[in-house]
């Protein structure tokens, strides 16, 4: 079978305007409604070879770097979360096998993901949600080397569908950093009896997917069960989020995608007062902040996904950024697409079968997966006297950096084995950001909009190391130390987007299929790049220069429409 691209996937899928597709916004919205899990939708994909995506090449699956990943996931998710959520969770169930599992213990796991077993990752419970220290599942050695499993985890995707789950539980009862252990759960080796799946919640949005949960009860599990080393079950756990969360926001991206077509077909084709409605100044305005943000979040993911990579020694901090920055940015795309579409944003069944009201609903949870925003948000503010220490120092991995910010060049294969808890190296790409804006402030014709708006992120990058320089650790991290993480995240994601700049060369980035910036228009004269780097740089709403980026970004983007349109009108 030939690699399965996000292109090649997007046309095997269909058209998901025609509802007579299986794939299709018209039968997502019935499942919605029926609360159902999409079977057949996940069974077409499995057709198409999406799960051999999940499995790392060398146990017979395709995956070599995340951003390919990142892509298929994308596609599915533009069409719907629901779908993407439910599928690519066997990717998140299985990751922490692919970091510390015996070659042993993943073939016939990768063999098992292959053939279509869903797979579920087992971490949060009722009473302790994200504080994983409080695990209260426990792992009893029950004399024979197996162990016997009792307890329960809760509001976990795919529970119940699974047939393995890996489990986060605890070994030590004395507690401790070395108290929890990994295990990979084979619900077919189980007795009868000695577990049970719990009710599936009933949800806002992703309505059909399946969040339950599953209890033990005395359950004896084999000792080849233990995934790693017993007592290292945190550490796996948190070098193998780095992962995932990298490649959650592909859900994120997605959903853009389809928010901003929506709205801009929709104000494209609707006339008010003698005009259309796409060349109102402020939906003008608002449609290009949208485009820009787009830009930027893809941007940031793009350098993520690639540092797992380039740089897997400081994707601690990649990782913690891009979780908290993309979802939140994605949120107000949404909400301002939704403004657009007035009425149409609420209709369940008139406007596309709903599926604007439907994927609002859906993204308000990719924001919570693998970690919620304060969760990434504490994780950097841990890394803050390493980051500020490294940003003084100037310390950089150039050849690092330069794999990262470099579409379309080769890189590394990811291994797990790299990551490590905490970046000691800080993070290269912020850290040569004073670099970056010396080689633009002497590169032969840079535009003076664009540079001012590097000189703008420098200067506010500079304040803030300053600031996390003189911070005081602290057990419990303040309010202020919140607003500081904020404050990288935009320093990172702004970085990303003048680093993919100057790697470009003022040339298109090799990234047809899916990136607005693609398009040599969007590189005339750093069009792109500013619109993106202003929508980081301001708030919801605003942004420096009066909203100027923005417009020229709509501009030139509605061009690119009108001539694709024109030429497959001739064709």
């Amino acid at each position: 079978m030939s690699a399965l691209t996000a292109a090649r996937l997007e046309r095997a899928l269909g058209d998901p305007a025609d509802p007579k597709t299986l794939f299709s916004y018209a039968r997502c919205a019935e499942l919605d409604r029926a609360e159902a899990f999409p079977e057949a939708i996940c069974a077409e994909l499995d057709r198409l070879g999406l799960p051999r995506q999940y499995v790392p090449e060398e146990y017979g699956g395709a995956l070599t770097g995340l951003q390919e990943l990142a892509d298929l996931v994308r596609v599915v998710a533009r069409r719907d979360l629901t779908v993407a959520i439910g599928h690519a969770k066997s990717y998140l169930g299985a990751a922490c096998v692919w970091t510390a599992g015996t070659p042993e213990q993943a073939r016939p796991l990768a063999d098992r993901l292959v053939a279509g077993a869903p797979v579920s990752w087992g971490l949060t419970e009722r009473a302790h949600g994200s504080d994983l220290l409080a695990t209260g599942l426990a792992a009893v050695p029950d004399g024979s080397g197996g162990y016997r499993l009792t307890g329960e985890k809760w509001l976990i995707n795919n529970a119940t569908r699974g047939e393995l789950i890996c489990v986060l539980a605890r070994t030590d009862p004395a507690g401790g950093p070395r108290a929890l252990s990994l295990f990979l759960v084979d619900k077919d080796r189980l007795e009868s009896g000695v577990y049970r799946c719990l009710p599936k919640q009933r949800t806002h949005g992703i309505r059909g997917a399946d969040i339950s949960g599953i209890a033990f009860d005395g359950a004896l599990i084999p000792a080849d069960a233990l995934v790693g080393e017993a007592g290292h079950g945190a550490e796996t756990v948190l070098r193998t989020l780095q992962l995932t969360r990298t490649v959650c926001t592909a859900l994120s991206l997605g959903a853009a995608d389809h928010a901003l077509r929506q709205a801009a077909a929709f104000t494209a084709g609707r006339e008010l007062y003698g005009s259309r409605l796409a060349r109102f100044p402020h939906v003008r305005r608002t449609l290009g902040r949208a485009h820009a943000t787009l830009l930027a979040c893809e941007a940031v993911s793009l350098v993520a996904n690639r540092s797992a990579g380039a740089l897997p020694g400081e994707q601690s901090v990649a990782a913690s950024v891009v979780k908290s920055f993309v979802p939140e940015r994605v949120d107000a795309l949404i909400a301002d697409c939704g403004e657009l579409l007035g009425g149409r944003a609420f209709l369940t069944e008139v406007h596309e079968y709903g599926s604007f009201e439907k994927l609002a609903r859906d993204h308000r949870v990719v924001g919570i997966f693998d970690g919620n925003q304060a969760v990434n948000r504490n994780a950097l503010i841990n890394q803050f006297p390493v980051l500020a220490r490294r940003y003084r120092e100037g310390r950089v991995d150039p050849a690092g950096l330069a794999a990262a910010v470099t579409p379309g060049s080769p890189l590394p294969p990811v291994a797990p084995g790299r990551l490590e808890l905490v970046s000691r190296g800080g993070s290269s790409l912020v850290q040569n950001l004073p670099s970056a804006v010396a080689v633009l402030r002497t590169a032969e014709g840079t535009d003076p909009r664009l540079l001012a708006l590097a000189e703008r992120l420098l200067a506010r990058c500079e304040a803030l190391h300053g600031e996390l320089a003189a911070l005081r650790p602290a057990r419990i991290a303040s309010a202020r130390a919140f607003d500081l993480a904020e404050e990288y995240e935009e320093c990172f994601a702004g970085a990303a987007v003048l680093h993919l700049w100057l790697a470009g060369g003022g040339r298109p980035a090799h990234r047809p299929e899916l990136g607005l910036w693609a398009g040599p228009e969007l590189w005339q004269d750093g069009l792109w790049a500013r619109a993106a780097l202003a929508a980081v740089l301001g708030r919801r709403g605003q942004e420096p220069g009066d909203g100027v980026e923005s417009d020229a970004l709509y501009d030139a983007v509605e061009a690119i429409g009108a001539a694709t349109a024109a030429g497959e009108e001739t064709r």
